[in-house]
């Protein structure tokens, strides 16, 4: 089923978007050139992706317990893991591309929010291999297996919390010093997206990247990402339409970037 807010939401950013050549600013020149565009190669992709294929045949059944996107908890429904896969994973473009953001800021401390089978977390783990990573998850048996794949990948500075993200994600944003690289991709509730970015601001320094996933999901994620823009400690963000990129650059004039991806 074709979900035609969705599509509508899609062909208005193509309308805006643009490539690095219609942009301006020579850092966001200098990340779409350099970060967003690097389409090069790389041997972590065809480790983490090799585990990507393992998890599309993977039939083992796992119990389901949903706390986001408006859904009510159900605890009685069981999906394989393949199904997981098949649906829920980053395709390999967008994870790949996370991959190169972090590797690009360099981060001391990644968090992310929502760790499903573990895909994406590996990609973190891997571009910033001296960073603690720090992955949420809410569904605990979902989280035993991305917690298995991390040790398949050797993904030893990663460590996966599992609970409701309004109670987990507060004490781990308390014990950071600061915050470097968040990855918010759970919960698509207007008001609990615009609770996670407000919680990490007290921690964010100019070099902080956040990035949310989703943000034409619904017209509450729409919602969300225009209050998230307009903060007035933001000074950047990218717009990728399938997430978000948001910075805190000092002394930077306050601009928004549609960028074709």
């Amino acid at each position: 089923m074709i979900n035609t807010q969705l599509l509508k939401s899609f062909i208005r950013h193509r309308l805006k978007a643009k490539t690095r050549h219609g942009v301006h600013s020579p850092f966001v020149y200098k990340l779409v050139d350099e970060v967003i565009y690097n389409f090069s190669s790389n041997s972590v992709y065809e480790e983490v992706e090799s585990l990507r294929n393992e998890l599309l045949k993977d039939a083992r059944l796992v119990r389901i317990t949903d706390l986001g996107a408006g859904s009510h908890v159900n605890n009685n429904k069981e999906k394989q893991v393949r199904q997981i896969a098949k649906n829920a994973l980053k395709p390999a473009k967008l994870a790949q591309l996370i991959y190169r953001l972090a590797e690009e800021r360099k981060p001391r401390i990644i968090i992310e929010l929502g760790t499903c089978l573990g895909l994406t977390t590996s990609y973190l783990a891997k571009a910033a291999p001296d960073a603690e990573v720090i992955s949420i998850e809410g569904c605990p048996e979902t989280a035993k297996v991305a917690s298995e794949n991390l040790r398949k990948l050797n993904a030893s500075n990663t460590q996966v919390l599992t609970g409701n993200f309004d109670l987990v994600l507060p004490p781990v944003i308390d014990a950071a010093e600061t915050l470097d690289f968040v990855f918010v991709d759970g919960n698509h509730r207007k008001d609990a997206t615009v609770n996670y970015f407000k919680w990490c601001l007290p921690k964010v320094n100019e070099n902080t990247l956040i990035i949310f996933d989703d943000i034409y999901w619904s017209k509450g994620m729409e919602e969300a990402w225009e209050e998230i823009k307009a903060h007035p400690q933001v000074t950047v963000t990218v717009d990728l339409f399938w997430i978000g990129l948001v910075y805190f650059k000092k002394g930077q004039q306050k601009e928004h970037f549609y960028i074709k991806y």
